[in-house]
This record gives structure tokens, C-alpha cells and sequence, in this order.
């Protein structure tokens, strides 16, 4: 009677509140009234709380009955001493039921978690409460000091124990879990499976169907299961947790206080009220939690083990079911009967054939059949045209480069190639590539504006496809013909930044600076339709200004 009249007094108030929120609700309001009134008309209630305040007055009444009934009954009769011990059996179980009521009614007042922010915090601090964690703070340091002796309390100390390494196990299993499922996302973040094949049939095609099962049945199963049997579990296990572990850090802040008044009290042999009040709020601490611990400890262990048995099974379910499909899979390729040791065998016998078959290819590629862009693009062979002549020349790659040529053809060139071209000295002709070092040039390039520089082209792998750079052989010094000569745009560039300016191929451009602002020539600064930024130095090249077109004669 005890236990059960302990339970529903203590959960009193918290059905009342739920009783309001009944009130709100007009048609579940609506429903209570008429069951009332269909199994209990006689009462006339008009409320659930009607019904649940009369077992709290049941059990008050207990007492003053049996006492009443002991007044009545003579002393002489057998049933005397019954009644009596009847009489203080409940007295005892009405205080029992009152100080677990209020043992109750402190949990409820400090097993709540605060989310505090720094203003609230520093808006509660005053004297009291700065004087009350400073000596709890002094009492801690004395203790951790060996000052003053702790207050020994052995099961309590076994509890706490026993409840911490169940918090901690609960937390480290909550974090793994969540590492977990983050691995498992990213493994689901490639879809080989949506990724069109040009490929009938074979192993890359049962690959992607056992990909496609794996992505789109099994693991979307096996994480629904995941979360409904182990991560919503744990979520609620580690909730239910806060409340203890609140009580239990108040429990310690409580008892600095506690020893503190007992110091005192020993001293001045009298504490004042609010002094009474803060011990009896440890002792109901104490005593709710050296009571509750043990039945606590005892079911988040048995729900720890069912979260791990659940996850346990769940491995062993995507394990088995991934292995069947496999199989499954592996049954239907060519060499899926063959032993492990031969499989690996032809695959290894495979590998080195591949790799003679391609090292083959390789040397007769480059023996027999060498590219001729590459020679194109070679430093040492430059397009050449007529040596008046100046054009676009249309090159693989669709790209057009503008290329001047004024050289004096000062040695004969047999061609070597398709691509090449038979030059003599002094001739015109068509088109071709010849070596940059059996040309000179036939007159020094002058720049458009004094002090202006033509910024020099890089040499290797930076060097433009058809950008023409002079080369550094010694000028011959001609003074009977000077041509004026100008820079424009040898590619199409598109502005990237604010910074640049964006070009047109055959597009004259002012240079102002050939180098950027740290000084490389990789970058120049040039003025276009009257805008000035950044270009490429490779995009540009130096061209002669024809007027008139034909012959100039020297002056």
C-alpha cells in the first residue's frame, strides 16, 4: 500500500497539469464528460480531477479512522493491540508517503538542465550567491587538500560509480554511432549505378545492377533500421540520463553546504532556518538517490544491451544479405567456379599481357608513326610564310594565330616531314615549317612608343602554339629599310577578373608596362578601346604596318 500510495501522491500534481491540458481541447472535453456521465452518473462530476484527488484523501483518512475505531474498542478485547499497531502503521506510512513527496518535489526542482546564456547568468549573481559559491569552493579546495575529512557515504559512492560508467558508455556509444552513420553516408554518395555503360552485357553491367541493389534495397533498409532500433534508443537513453546527473551535481554542492552548517552548528550549537532547510534539502537528495540509483543503473543496462544486441544484429543482417547477392552475382561471371588460386592466377597472367601488348604499341608509335603536331609545336620549327606575306594561318585545333615574317633566308632547308617546307635563300613560297635556327631576322622589331618594350615570350611548355619569338641571334644592322611596326592580339582572351581586359584576335593593343606588378613578364599591361588592364604576354605579337602593300624600295 505503501509503494503504490507513494507513486500516485507524487504524481498528483503532474496529472493535474495534464487535466489542463485536457480543458483546452473542446472535443476531448467533450468526450471525458460523457463517459463520466455514462458509468458514473450518480457522482455528478464534471472533471477527471473530481476522481483523482480522493485516493490522496483516502490515505490521509487511514489514520483518523483506526484511531477513531480505537477509541471504541475496549483495551481488554484481543483486538486492542492490533488496532494499535494498525494506528502507528499508518502514521509511519503517511510520513513516508509526505517525505517522498517532497524528496520528489526537490529532484523536480534541480534534475532540470538550464540553458543559460552568460547575461542570464551574470544577472543572477549577488552577495549571497557569490558568498554561498565561494565557501562551497574553499570547502572543495580543503577536501581535495586533505584539510578536512569528506563525508564518507559507501553505497552512495558505489551507485554514482556504477551510474557514471554507464553515462560514459552511453555517450561513447552514442558518438560512435553517429561516426558510423557518417561513414555510411559518404559510402552511399557515389552512384556508380546511375552511370550509362556503352556496354550490353558482362561483369561491369552485373556490377552495376549488384551497385544499383545495394544503393537503392539494402542499405536504405538496413539505415531505417538503424535508426529506429539503435539511434532513437540511444537518443532516449542519453535524455533519461540528464536528470540523474543533475541531481548528482547538486548532490555535491548541497553537501559542502551541509558540512559547512554542521561545522557550525557544532560551534554555535544552533543554525538558523534557511541553514535547516539546505541540510534537509541534502539529506532528501541523498536519500532519493541511494534509493532510485539502483533500479535506475539496473534498466539503462538493460537497455545499453539491447541497443548493442540490436546493432549486433543488424550488421550480421546487412553482412549475410550483401554476401547472398554477391554470390549470387559472382555465380553468373565467367570465372566465378574458379578457385581462388587460379583466378588470381589468369588475373596476374592478364595483367603482364596487357602490359607487353601496350608496351609494344608504345614503341611502334613512336618509331613508326610520330605525330606531326608535335613537330609543329616544336621550338625549333616555326610556321613560315611568304616573306611579305601577312595572314592568318588556320592551324589544327581551329585556333588562328597572326604571324609576321620578315627574314632573310640565309641558308637552304631540304623538308624532313609533310609539314615542313623547302626554303633557298631569299625565295618566296608557300607555306611550311622550317628550323628557327636556319633563320635571322631581316630588320630589328621597333616598339610603338619610347621606352616601350616588347615583353619577351617564355621558352618550354609556356610558350604559345604559333606565338613568334625572336630569337637571339645577332642583328644585322640595315639602314636602308625601317618599317613602322605595332602590337596586336595574336589570340581571342576573355577577361576572368576586373583586373584584366579582354582581347580580340588581330585586335591592336597599346603596351604600357610588359610585366605585372611583382615584375613577371608573363603578364602585361596594355591599353584597348581606351580600357587598360592585364593580358597574357604570350597573346601578343609585333606586326609590320603595311602602307602601302608590295615592295618598299630604300630611300
Amino acid at each position: 500500500m505503501e509503494t503504490v500510495y507513494k507513486i500516485y501522491c507524487a504524481s498528483y500534481e503532474h496529472a493535474l497539469l495534464l487535466v489542463e491540458t485536457y480543458r483546452k481541447d473542446p472535443r476531448l472535453q467533450e468526450e471525458i464528460l460523457e463517459t463520466l456521465n455514462a458509468t458514473v452518473p450518480h457522482t455528478g462530476a464534471s472533471d477527471l480531477s473530481f476522481f483523482l484527488v480522493m485516493p490522496v484523501q483516502r490515505v490521509t483518512k487511514y489514520p483518523l479512522l483506526l484511531g477513531k475505531i480505537l477509541e471504541n474498542t475496549p483495551t481488554s478485547t484481543s483486538a486492542y493491540p492490533a488496532l494499535q499497531a494498525a494506528v502507528r502503521t499508518m502514521a509511519q506510512v503517511n510520513a513516508n508517503i509526505n517525505e517522498y513527496k517532497r524528496r520528489r518535489e526537490v529532484a523536480t526542482k534541480y534534475n532540470k538542465a538550464e540553458h543559460l546564456t552568460l547575461r542570464d547568468r551574470f544577472a543572477r549573481l549577488n552577495t549571497h550567491s557569490i558568498a554561498k559559491k565561494t565557501t562551497r569552493l574553499s570547502r572543495l579546495l580543503m577536501h581535495e587538500a586533505g584539510m578536512v575529512a569528506k563525508t564518507e557515504d559507501k553505497e552512495y559512492d558505489d551507485l554514482e560509480e556504477k551510474f557514471q560508467c554507464v553515462a560514459s558508455s552511453v555517450a561513447v556509444l552514442k558518438e560512435n554511432v553517429a561516426s558510423y552513420l557518417g561513414h555510411l553516408e559518404a559510402f552511399l554518395l557515389p552512384t556508380p549505378h546511375k552511370r550509362e555503360l556503352q556496354i550490353d552485357e558482362g561483369p561491369a553491367q552485373q556490377y552495376r545492377r549488384f551497385a544499383e541493389y545495394l544503393h537503392c534495397t539494402v542499405f536504405p533498409e538496413f539505415k531505417r533500421r538503424l535508426d529506429r532500433l539503435v539511434c532513437q534508443p540511444l537518443c532516449s537513453l542519453s535524455d533519461m540520463l540528464v536528470g540523474p546527473q543533475q541531481l548528482i551535481k547538486k548532490r555535491l554542492d548541497k553537501l559542502l553546504d551541509y558540512e559547512e552548517i554542521q561545522e557550525r552548528k557544532s560551534e554555535m550549537g544552533s543554525v538558523t532556518y534557511d541553514e535547516e532547510a539546505a541540510m534537509n534539502t541534502y539529506l532528501a537528495i541523498n536519500a532519493l538517490l541511494v534509493a532510485e540509483l539502483p533500479r535506475f543503473n539496473q534498466v539503462a543496462l538493460q537497455i545499453l544491451g539491447q541497443i548493442l544486441c540490436s546493432l549486433s544484429t543488424l550488421q550480421r543482417d546487412l553482412a549475410a544479405q550483401v554476401l547472398h547477392q554477391a554470390e549470387k552475382e559472382l555465380g553468373q561471371m565467367p570465372h566465378g567456379h574458379m578457385p581462388l588460386p587460379s583466378f588470381w592466377k589468369m588475373v596476374e597472367d592478364t595483367l603482364k599481357q596487357s602490359g607487353a601488348q601496350l608496351r609494344t604499341f608504345c614503341q611502334t608509335f613512336e618509331t613508326v608513326t610520330p605525330s606531326p603536331v608535335t613537330q609543329g609545336l616544336a621550338a625549333g620549327y616555326p610556321l613560315v610564310m611568304d616573306q611579305f606575306e601577312l595572314g592568318c594561318c588556320a592551324m589544327p585545333g581551329n585556333s588562328q594565330v597572326v604571324i609576321p615574317l620578315s627574314f632573310n633566308w640565309s641558308y637552304m632547308c631540304q623538308a624532313a616531314g609533310p609539314h615542313d617546307l623547302c626554303v633557298c635563300a631569299c625565295s618566296p613560297g608557300p607555306r611550311g615549317f622550317v628550323p628557327a635556327g636556319k633563320l635571322q631576322p631581316y630588320c630589328p622589331v621597333q616598339s610603338q612608343q619610347p621606352g616601350m618594350q616588347m615583353p619577351a615570350l617564355e621558352s618550354g611548355t609556356e610558350r604559345r602554339r604559333h606565338s613568334y619569338a625572336l630569337p637571339e641571334a645577332p642583328r644585322p644592322q640595315v639602314a636602308t629599310f625601317t618599317p613602322a611596326f605595332q602590337v596586336v592580339a595574336g589570340f581571342s582572351f576573355a577577361a576572368r577578373s576586373p583586373q584584366e581586359v579582354s582581347l580580340q584576335a588581330g585586335q591592336p593593343v597599346v603596351v604600357l608596362e610588359p610585366h605585372d606588378k611583382k615584375g613577371s613578364k608573363e603578364w602585361s599591361l596594355v591599353e584597348v578601346n581606351g580600357q587598360r588592364g592585364y593580358v597574357p604576354s604570350s597573346y601578343l605579337v609585333t606586326v609590320p604596318v603595311q602602307e602601302p602593300l608590295g615592295w618598299s624600295l630604300p630611300v
